[in-house]
């Protein structure tokens, strides 16, 4: 992390987790363990759960966003969300384009870029996700592949609203499998997508980006990744549904 440069942001992905009565229990938990926190803290709730964590989450240094969005204002586009209807919800923050809308939810280059435009356009926080397969891994396209997937997302992004950008560096093969990445590979992937930024924007433009590790990023490796240069804090999946774990963390991206 560098903190002079850009805010940490520790962001919690719930997925499809917790009722309305079972967000507000787990955030008045949180809430006194993350209260002195020196970084920025985020809970992703499920569309659901967004008025019970906005009421809970009141008062507090917690903010709260959604786990998607819809690229239109408004139409026949049954079961989904628009940017408006998030911000009069109180949502400040945004996941866009998470590993798992992209593997079962069809979500392509394209879209996660027109729904990044959607947020921004309505003043939201938009938390990009980028990753690779291990497939892709293997065959040697990780720094191809995110920093292709980082500049299609940013595609028409203004250096203006590039401030209300957050990219979360996710590698798919590290999520929900056991494995983590090490340290080292967190931040050469994350060092890529800072380049890709750099690419199209500038380097001092890059160098304020958060880019976030979300990669299975826990209680028991958070202090190795924060420390590294290129990890501006994490997008945390299973670590957040449990207070403890998820203080842990924002304690290791304060300090």
């Amino acid at each position: 992390m560098n903190k002079k440069l850009r805010p940490a942001v520790i962001a919690g992905n719930w997925k499809m987790n917790k009722t309305p009565a079972e967000t507000t229990a787990l955030i008045n938990e949180m809430k006194p363990l993350v209260k002195d926190a020196n970084c920025k803290v985020v809970l992703c709730v499920p569309f659901i759960d967004i008025a019970a964590a906005v009421a809970a989450a009141e008062g507090s240094n917690i903010e709260i966003g959604a786990e998607n969005v819809h690229f239109k204002e408004s139409g026949a586009y049954t079961g989904e969300i628009s940017a408006q209807m998030l911000v009069e919800s109180g949502v400040k923050y945004v996941v866009i384009g998470h590993s798992e809308r992209r593997q079962y939810f069809g979500e392509t280059d394209q879209t996660v870029n027109l729904r990044t435009l959607a947020a921004l356009n309505a003043g939201l926080t938009a938390i990009v996700c980028v990753g690779e397969t291990l497939e892709q891994r293997e065959l040697g396209y990780t720094e191809t592949l995110l920093k292709f997937q980082t500049k299609m997302a940013l595609t028409n992004v203004t250096k203006d609203q590039l401030k209300n950008v957050i990219i979360a560096y996710e590698p798919v093969w590290a999520i929900g499998t056991g494995v983590t990445a090490t340290a080292e590979q967190a931040d050469e992937g994350n060092g890529y997508v800072r380049e890709a930024i750099a690419e199209v924007y500038g380097k001092d433009v890059a160098e304020t980006v958060t880019i976030q590790y979300g990669g299975s990023m826990n209680a028991k490796n958070a202090d190795e990744l924060v420390a590294k240069t290129n990890v501006d804090g994490g997008l945390i999946g299973g670590a957040s549904l449990k207070a403890e774990d998820f203080s842990i963390i924002v304690k290791a991206a304060s300090k």
